[in-house]
Parts: structure tokens; sequence; C-alpha cells
């Protein structure tokens, strides 16, 4: 139980100054390293990645950085994804789960690395609020949050930033926000269909990911912004590339 306290820690610090990224550390950490199978992973990884979006969502809204009108219309809808995503959940094996996980991050990977070279106004405002495409973005990160069992920020973020144009910061915070209502809704229908998990381990992990997460939004507020986005986006690409080797090698 302990050894889960410094992969909190970790995982809180990245969510944190990085708006996402808690899931695809979650997940295989709690697969490769603290050998839990891939189902009760996914159950524990949104307990861990809740904590830390609560954490790290608290400093984003003191500095202002979170668009609520995007989020009153992204976050409803990405919780009936997140229960159509959790049904789909049990359909399908452990290691093809993670195969798929690793694919969409790999291209969630790719889309942030090229919005990272964008310019952005250090000031920049939300940009308007366009319903419909708010509300599609939100089913489809709601349904790969209760599928794969992510918070989702490593959808979130590429998604505000690129295919909604927010500015980066911005989508940093709004991401938080929306990560920790749908990973909490998530976490309650994976338990509802009687999804099992180690509480002594999750707890631990969980409440080290909350502090790592306020750690991390300071941080957050220093570094450059295309930094920020190379970093959120190669630290996706190495843990897809990980996870596709550990299940198609090993």
């Amino acid at each position: 139980m302990l050894a889960a306290v410094p992969f909190g820690l970790a995982i809180g610090l990245t969510m944190g100054a990085l708006g996402g990224g808690g899931a695809v550390l979650a997940v295989p950490i709690l697969v490769y390293v603290l050998a839990q199978d891939p189902h009760p992973a996914t159950t524990a990884s949104l307990a861990v990645v809740a904590a830390g979006a609560v954490g790290g969502g608290i400093g984003q809204i003191s500095r202002n950085q979170v668009c609520w009108p995007q989020v009153a219309v992204f976050a409803p809808v990405a919780v009936l994804g997140a229960i159509v995503g959790t049904l789909a959940n049990e359909a399908v094996g452990g290691s093809t789960l993670l195969i798929a996980f690793a694919v969409v991050m790999l291209a969630a990977s790719a889309f942030m690395w090229h919005r990272a070279d964008a310019s952005d106004a250090p000031d920049a405002a939300c940009p308007p609020l366009r319903k419909p495409r708010t509300a599609a973005a939100g089913g489809a990160v709601g349904a790969a949050t209760g599928f794969f069992g992510v918070g989702g920020g490593f959808l979130v973020v590429p998604m505000l930033a690129l295919g909604m144009r927010f500015p980066l910061r911005r989508a940093i915070g709004t991401s938080l926000v929306i990560v920790a209502f749908v990973s909490l809704v998530a976490l309650g229908a994976h338990l509802a269909r009687d999804a099992s998990m180690d509480v002594g381990l999750t707890v631990a992990m969980a409440a080290a990911c909350a502090v790592g997460g306020v750690a991390g939004s300071r941080l957050a507020a220093h570094v450059p912004r295309a930094m920020l986005g190379h970093a959120f986006s190669a630290l996706v690409a190495l843990v897809a590339v990980y996870v596709l080797a550990a299940e198609t090698l090993g």
C-alpha cells in the first residue's frame, strides 16, 4: 500500500501541471507495477484521477483559468457517455482494453504536439461557446472515460486545445474540472456494477494524488506554455508505446 504513495504524488503533479495524463500513468502503474488486474485497475484509476483533478482544479479555479460555460455543457453529456462506456468495459478482454487504450493515447499525443506549437496570448480569453460541438466532444470523452477507466484528461486537453481552439492554459484548467466531475460519476457507475478494486491501495494512492495535484497546479503557472504542451504529448506517447510493447511482445 505504501508503495502506491510516491506513484500517486507523481500522477497528481502531472495532472495539476498538464490538465490530464493521470490515467495514462495510473492504469499502467496499477497493472504493471502494482500487479492489479486490468478491470480492477480501471476502477481504481478513476478514484485516483478524480482525487488529482480535484486537487489541481482548485488551483486553476483560483487563477480564473476555467471556462465555466463549456463545463456546463460538456460535463453532463460526458456523464451519459461514461455510463455507456462502463457497460462496454465489461464486455472487452483486459489485453484488448489496454491495446485500444494505447492506440487512442498515440492519437491524442500527436494532436497535442501539433497544438503546443501554436501561439496563444498570455491572457487569451475563453472561446465562444458552441453547444453542438461541445456536447459531441463531451459524449466522446465520457464514453472513453467509462470504457478505459480513465479521467479523460489526456483526451479533454487536446480536444479543447485543438478541436475547440482553447488557449492551452485554459484548456488545462477547464479539463481538470471536467475530469473531476466525470471521473467521480464514472467511478460510481463502476462500483454500481459491482466492480472490484484494492480499497487500501486505492485510498493511499488517491490521497497522494490529491496532494500532488495541488502542487502541480502551482507549478504550471511558472512553466512556458509550449513546454507544457510538449511535455503532455511526450508523456502520453511514451506510456502508449510501453503499453503496446507490454501487451504485444510480453
